[in-house]
């Protein structure tokens, strides 16, 4: 008698946990059925008027038209990127906090900084890619190199005395020149910065530093002034808006094949419907042509997943590439 009442219980303790399941699977198609009733916040950890605060706000309307409720757009700088992407991890996950993170904060700063508190890629559910931002290499407008090659047999000739700014170390573009550097057996000075591509791209422009590797929305207005040299871009194939520029793989530098990529997270948690339901809204906005041609004049490429999970695959692949560039190196914190 004693074993038949423990198996009952074990059958209503099976049933009990598949009723729960099934209630949580409810409340969850539930929840995304009436998602969003209420505007839903998306974070961006960088100040306004960079890449990513851009394409927040290229897709905000769109998105905004299609969930029938507000995008607002909350820049949370600090900490290159840090500070924000802690605060979009440790939301609700309930579908009313998007993050637009980037290569930066999801895949480079893990390796560059060892005392985050929150694990991008544990903390936060990739929803989808935006857009890819590709590098561009410049100089200053008096600097004594027109060409890659150039620049390689300038450097070399004068080891340890040539200047290369960046935005900081935990940046795409600070990796994308070690590599270029370690290709090329090349020394020179780097000099941080602080705010963003824009005070770097500042101090090139006024010729206080030599070159840089920066994204093109950053650079592109300068390049087409004729204010800065521009001497290659990071793409595969060469920009329909830069036709006569070489790309880095062209060139040979196949490990220059880089995009400071922007996509759209939630935390941990967030109902799938609710995912799905971003996912469809982002990918919708991002082909329509005028979201395409709005990205593509400031050296953008608007892009979107097939589904998160494509996503989550490339993030992984981008944060192994760019971990054993900061083990090579031995890049640190500024």
């Amino acid at each position: 008698m004693a074993s038949r009442q423990r198996m009952r219980n074990v059958i209503t303790a099976a049933l009990g946990g598949t009723t729960f399941l099934l209630f949580v699977a409810l409340a969850s198609a539930q929840d995304a059925g009436n998602y969003p009733n209420r505007p839903v916040m998306m974070i961006v950890p960088f100040a306004p008027g960079g890449a990513s605060d851009f394409v927040a706000r290229t897709i905000q309307n769109g998105v905004s038209e299609i969930l029938g409720q507000q995008i607002v757009v909350d820049n949370r700088p600090g900490a290159a990127g840090i500070i924000g992407t802690e605060v979009a991890a440790r939301a609700a996950p309930d579908g009313y906090t998007a993050f637009l993170g980037n290569v930066g904060t999801l895949s480079i700063n893990p390796g560059v900084y060892s005392n985050m508190r929150i694990k991008p890629d544990q903390d936060l559910a990739p929803v989808s890619i935006c857009a890819d931002t590709p590098s561009i290499l410049i100089t200053r407008l008096d600097f004594p190199a027109s060409s890659v090659a150039e620049l390689i047999t300038y450097v070399k000739a004068n080891q340890g005395k040539v200047t290369f700014a960046t935005p900081g170390s935990s940046t795409l573009n600070r990796l994308e020149m070690e590599v270029f550097k370690k290709d090329a057996g090349l020394d020179m000075v780097h000099v941080p910065y602080k705010g963003g591509a824009g005070p770097a791209v500042t101090d090139v422009l006024g010729g206080h530093v030599d070159l840089m590797f920066t994204t093109i929305s950053s650079a592109m207005e300068f390049v087409k002034g004729g204010k800065v040299k521009a001497l290659a871009v990071t793409t595969r194939e060469r920009m329909a808006e830069l036709p006569n520029l070489p790309t880095m793989h062209e060139l040979g530098w196949t490990n220059l094949v880089t995009s400071s990529w922007q996509g759209v997270l939630v935390p941990s948690g967030t109902p799938r419907p609710i995912v799905e339901k971003l996912h469809a809204a982002i990918v919708k906005v991002l082909a329509e042509p005028a979201i395409q041609a709005r990205m593509r004049n400031v050296g953008a490429i608007a892009v979107a997943s097939k589904s998160p999970e494509e996503f989550k695959a490339y993030m992984d692949t981008e944060t192994a590439k760019w971990t054993k560039v900061i083990e090579q190196s031995g890049v640190r914190a500024d």
